[in-house]
């Protein structure tokens, strides 16, 4: 909204010029979710505690947590969606289809989070949606995604899988392999993220290092020169997903000034499984879903670990970590929650590193 008003304003007052240009607008972007995100969240926390709208705890979780966490207000995502919804629709460019549909992923992500988080908090567990109905309208909505994506003024022919480091190896998908791949990138994100919150704080900052690692490709990918010097494809438009992903960026700090140890308010399904999907969506769009793999590794790592434990014990009843997903299995060896979470952080830290070295390393 903003940018299609300084686009008209510049041509009379050249001052304007600064908020046309996609850099300055996703440093305003960040700085707008940021701003709402600390201004909103108090509100925000005491009408959820107030309505009762609390985090119920899994029982066989460990013990510290039904003492810890229990009656913390959950649902805080939309806290997050709500600032980045607000800050991409004044900076964003509002023709730009890359990010009208990154927003409709995450949107409707958070509304099946949203609907899990409900049924959760309705009746008193952990349980929520059954996983079947759950991954049932994730598909639904990913695959809708994917097609999208396969007009020609979208991606232009460009549905081969890059390989990271790798100048002159890209891998054939063809139309029904990346609509399966891209259902796969988004909706195991999706559940990977959903997976790592599980400690104060530990979610939220891979989100946010990961945001800012993929806006680095989104920008390279919507610039012919830098985008034809670094080896990738130029996908005119791309360059407006920065603006989603300085958006999270923000909302993500603000939503950690609560959530930092000990929480005032928990993500919940809406607001991990929405971040999830949409940094997925930035990754599909800008072809870099394996660097997001890399960038991501902790998420990775999250939904392998349970996916470990429930295949050892189906076929040995033998439990391969302590306890799934991976961080509970730390905090059963005795680490401090802080320990754990700051650990978390620092390798996703290195991941994104060695992920934005794919640029250039090719």
């Amino acid at each position: 909204m903003l940018f299609h008003l300084a686009q008209a304003l510049s041509a009379h007052v050249g001052g304007f010029n600064l908020f046309t240009y996609v850099t300055s607008r996703a440093v305003f972007a960040g700085l707008t979710a940021l701003a709402l995100g600390l201004a909103l969240g108090p509100v925000f926390i005491r009408r959820m505690r107030r309505a009762g709208r609390v985090q119920p705890v899994r029982d066989d979780g460990p013990a510290r947590h039904l003492e810890d966490k229990q009656n913390t207000p959950t649902m805080g995502g939309a806290l997050i969606l709500c600032a980045v919804f607000s800050a991409a629709l004044l900076w964003g460019d509002l023709r730009n289809q890359f990010l009208w549909l990154t927003l409709a992923v995450t949107a409707a992500f958070a509304l099946i989070g949203f609907v899990d988080d409900r049924a959760k908090i309705k009746h008193g567990n952990s349980r929520g949606l059954s996983a079947k109905n759950k991954l049932a309208l994730q598909s639904l909505v990913a695959v809708a995604a994917m097609v999208f994506l396969l007009q020609d003024e979208m991606l232009g022919g460009h549905t081969d899988l890059i390989v990271p480091y790798m100048k002159d190896i890209a891998l054939p998908l063809g139309v029904f392999g990346f609509v399966l791949f891209g259902w796969l990138v988004v909706v195991g994100a999706s559940n990977a993220v959903n997976l790592t919150d599980g400690l104060d704080g530990l979610a939220i900052m891979p989100i946010i290092l990961v945001s800012g690692g993929l806006a680095v490709y989104a920008y390279v990918s919507g610039h012919s020169v830098f985008a034809d010097y670094l080896g990738l494809p130029h996908l005119p438009g791309a360059h407006e997903l920065v603006i989603f992903c300085a958006a999270l960026v923000g909302a993500g700090l603000a939503f950690l000034w609560f959530n930092a140890y000990p929480a005032e308010v928990f993500m919940g399904d809406v607001g991990s499984l929405a971040a999830g999907a949409g940094l997925a969506t930035v990754a599909v769009c800008v072809r870099q879903e394996l660097v997001f793999a890399i960038m991501g590794g902790v998420f990775a790592a999250e939904a392998l670990s349970v996916m470990i434990q429930v295949a050892g014990y189906k076929s040995a009843k033998r439990r391969v970590f302590l306890m799934a997903p991976l961080h509970h299995h730390f905090e059963k060896k005795g680490w401090e929650e802080n320990r754990i979470v700051v650990r978390f952080w620092i390798v996703t830290m290195a991941l994104v590193w060695i992920g934005l070295a794919a640029l250039k390393i090719r």
